[in-house]
């Protein structure tokens, strides 16, 4: 059984989004754990500087940093990270929780993440070279899990 933790700044707010969240985790139950960390975000003005924005991530990169179990395998969720199909990431994640009692999945603010906090993870993961709303990612990210643990499992696939 895997242990995931899923460490978000930020909580949803779509309801769709939220069932979404809530049927891939029931789906996932009976392979896996899933701890779920909403952090609140730092405050912004509607149209904040560049140099507000770096204050809040490195604040929000602090919290984060905090929230991630000792000894997780740590995978950020950022544009420039590294891109996978559905069957090598399968093959990822089961080569990290082979080395790994807890994997740790983080997604940063609609800013995105702090420097600080992508260089204290295992991997940097890009979803997907197009760009999806903030509250998208949590469902996007389940998705992916569910269908990796299925890969792993030797369910069906289905392109």
């Amino acid at each position: 059984m895997y242990t995931f933790h899923i460490i978000t700044v930020g909580a949803l707010k779509e309801p769709a989004h939220r069932e979404l969240v809530a049927e891939y985790t029931k789906r996932l139950s009976g392979v896996s754990k899933i701890i779920k960390t909403e952090l609140s975000p730092s405050k912004l003005p509607s149209d904040p500087s560049p140099a507000e924005i770096s204050a809040a991530l490195a604040a929000e990169g602090k919290l984060i940093v905090r929230a991630i179990p000792r000894g997780a395998h740590k995978i950020a969720l950022c544009v420039e990270g590294r891109r996978f199909d559905s069957p090598a990431f399968a093959e990822y994640l089961d080569r990290a929780a082979g080395s790994a009692s807890e994997l740790a999945f983080i997604i940063g603010s609609s800013y995105g993440l702090d420097e600080s906090v992508k260089r204290a993870c295992d991997l940097r993961l890009s979803v997907s070279d197009f760009t999806f709303p903030h509250g998208m990612m949590q469902p996007i990210l389940y998705e992916i899990i569910y269908r990796s643990c299925s890969i792993i499992g030797g369910g069906k696939y289905h392109k």
